[in-house]
């Protein structure tokens, strides 16, 4: 499937509770409120004036997925939050999102991305690791990760 990226400049989160079922949101973040609470969202996951999101889109220009980067520990570094691919967009897809997410965090200029994946989630993680990304700790049921935009992108 090829997958577009699209910037949420307008923070617009309406596409993204149309894509969400309310079995989906605890999956993206277990603190959100069910059903989904788009005001809830601006303050309290998506609030900070540094984070960004984008959209996926399929080769019709439907939404279909969603994730966000929040800046990390300066500038360069950002930290990839709350991914979500649609069940059509699934299958197949990881490392198609890894690169858009990888390109995203370029043209934000980061030279490291970040990222926290539930270690129950094996095709997540798997995803991950077969992307490049390097384990650096494990806690509570949750896999810290990281890869340097700047080595990879070198060549």
């Amino acid at each position: 499937m090829a997958l577009t990226l699209r910037r949420n400049r307008d923070r617009d989160l309406a596409p993204l509770a149309e894509m969400l079922t309310d079995a989906e949101i605890p999956l993206l973040n277990p603190n959100a409120k069910v059903p989904f609470d788009e005001v809830e969202w601006h303050r309290k996951w998506l609030g900070d004036s540094e984070d960004v999101s984008f959209y996926l889109q399929d080769a019709t220009g439907r939404d279909v997925g969603f994730f966000a980067l929040r800046e990390g520990i300066g500038p360069e570094v950002r930290h990839l939050t709350y991914v979500y691919l649609a069940e059509e967009a699934r299958g197949g897809a990881a490392a198609e999102l890894t690169e858009r997410v990888e390109q995203a965090a370029r043209d934000l200029d980061a030279l490291i991305l970040t990222l926290k994946v539930d270690l129950d989630n094996a095709p997540a993680f798997n995803a991950y690791v077969s992307a490049g990304y390097e384990e650096l700790s494990r806690r509570h049921g949750m896999a810290t990760m990281r890869l340097d935009l700047e080595k990879r992108f070198a060549t």
